[in-house]
């Protein structure tokens, strides 16, 4: 299917950037759209952003205006833009294709692959 690195994560003062990258490999062509969502200690995995393969993008109310996904088809790598971190943006970062293909049998295969996951820690 696709295989995923996200790379850029860091530790980072509250009103600080970073930007998150994830390179994608495989099965490209079948992507659908890209997402990130975060993790954050003793809380469920919450979607942050996506954009699907017209450009479409969606984010969650807590990032709106602050962080900005985008894509380089070139380079088959999604990007998450973050402004103005905040302490609460503080989690682990995934990177995830959703997509689908037919298989050799003709059967259609839906997927969402993940990232291994990148820290971003916020902190003064």
């Amino acid at each position: 299917q696709v295989q995923l690195v996200e790379s850029g994560g860091g530790l980072v003062q509250p009103g600080g950037s970073l930007r998150l990258s994830c390179a994608a490999s495989g099965r490209i062509d079948s992507i659908n759209s890209m997402e990130w969502h975060r993790q954050a200690p003793w809380k469920q995995r919450e979607l942050v952003a996506t954009i699907t393969v017209g450009g479409t993008t969606n984010y969650a109310d807590s990032v709106k205006g602050r962080f900005t996904i985008s894509r380089d088809n070139a380079k088959n790598t999604a990007y998450l833009q973050m402004n103005n971190l905040k302490l609460e943006d503080t989690a682990v970062y995934y990177c995830a294709a959703q997509g689908g293909y037919y298989n050799d049998e003709d059967a259609r295969v839906e997927y969402r692959n993940w990232g291994q996951g990148t820290q971003v820690t916020v902190s003064s």
